[in-house]
């Protein structure tokens, strides 16, 4: 029994949201992505679990212009990976979604972060746990806060989940770009053991379930 917990153990360092290094396993200089222009997007915030694997499935969604990694919830001011990946800050993995609004609604928004991860799992989403892990739609005003509280009694009532949604919806305070090398990790490390084991499967089952929903190519 001793033996089969160390192997657990063992797996779960292995395959978790943490790179091996700081600065990053990618060459920047080969997998340089193109400058989007931002200007006059609108913003939308989220979090649910392991920030690389939401923001490349949000990154995936048509209307979607950039998703940025980064840290919100907590109280504590320029937050560090390493601190809120060790729980200290009460801050979540978060992305910063920019988005055309005359293309793709904040309710489908919804829909997709719903779509993409299991809102029932309190302080966890899949092998990642704590509450850096933890569900979360950060609202900016009243319209998003409505429709996020909406959304969720729709679920429920539809019984689309058999455990109920512990997703907070809570006000936005801050928002905390991530460092540098977590940015489009996923598309820039493809061979990492966590990617390969957990976040590319999460981007396919969410895009073989919402294909109308995706950008040219990202199928």
């Amino acid at each position: 029994m001793g033996f089969q917990i160390l192997i657990s153990v063992f797996l779960s360092l292995i395959l978790a949201c943490t790179p091996k290094t700081q600065s990053g396993e990618f060459s920047s200089s080969a997998n340089a992505k193109e400058q989007v222009d931002l200007s006059g997007a609108s913003k939308a915030y989220f979090a649910m679990g392991c920030f690389w694997c939401v923001e490349a499935v949000f990154e995936s969604v048509r209307g979607v212009k950039e998703a940025v990694s980064g840290y919100a919830g907590g109280k504590e001011k320029k937050p560090t990976y390493e601190k809120v990946s060790m729980g200290l800050t009460g801050h979540a993995e978060a992305v910063e979604v920019f988005y055309d609004a005359d293309v793709v609604s904040y309710e489908t928004l919804l829909k997709v972060f719903f779509g993409s991860g299991d809102p029932t799992t309190r302080n966890r989403q899949g092998p990642d746990r704590g509450r850096q892990y933890r569900s979360i739609i950060f609202y900016q005003n009243e319209e998003e806060k409505e429709a996020a509280e909406s959304y969720i009694r729709m679920l429920e009532e539809q019984k689309v989940f058999d455990d109920p949604i512990v997703t907070e919806v809570v006000p936005l305070e801050k928002f905390w770009k991530a460092e540098d090398y977590h940015q489009d990790y996923e598309r820039r490390n493809p061979n990492n053991p966590y990617v390969r084991s957990v976040s590319i499967p999460r981007l396919r089952k969410f895009q073989e379930k919402y294909p109308e929903l995706l950008k040219d190519g990202a199928h």
